[in-house]
């Protein structure tokens, strides 16, 4: 599948669908459903709640969640033995959560942002700070290289 996928452009998709409206697990899932079993609309749908960190309850990131959905996903496609689905989706989610960690410092949105999303006050600092574009962007990029990095190192990986 990576030699396929060029994260640049996948990153650029899922940006632009960011910047329409639409929260951070959405635009994740969304820039891989042309190479998944999952059509956009449901792609859109299912990731719909996994926004400012689970309903925006702040918790794991959305981008974080939608990479853990595309990795479900995408060992779906690869077997039909549910025990190595789930152990390949284990495998790779524990993976990319290291790499996003030493990446981005954390994957709790919360942290990330430093702000409380369900205030006023909260919602006021995401926005004179800009947060959407320096914090919540960067976390879908990073997302996006490191879902390509998980993914070619599992397709290179000796079986």
């Amino acid at each position: 599948m990576t030699h396929i996928l060029d994260y640049t452009i996948l990153s650029e998709k899922a940006i632009e669908k960011f910047w329409t409206d639409y929260n951070c697990a959405q635009s994740v899932l969304f820039a891989y459903s042309d190479y998944l079993p999952i059509d956009t609309n449901t792609s859109l749908s299912v990731s719909c709640g996994f926004g400012g960190g689970m309903g925006r309850l702040q918790e794991t990131c959305g981008a974080v969640s939608a990479a853990y959905m595309v990795f479900g996903l995408l060992s779906e496609s690869a077997t039909n033995d549910n025990r190595e689905h789930i152990e390949d989706t284990y495998s790779m989610i524990q993976k990319f959560h290291n790499l996003f960690i030493q990446n981005q410092g954390t994957s709790n949105c919360k942290e990330l942002l430093n702000c409380d999303l369900n205030t006023e006050e909260g919602q006021n600092y995401f926005k004179s700070n800009n947060l959407k574009k320096t914090i919540c962007e960067s976390c879908i990029k990073a997302s996006i290289k490191l879902i390509h990095q998980v993914i070619t190192e599992r397709d290179n990986a000796p079986h």
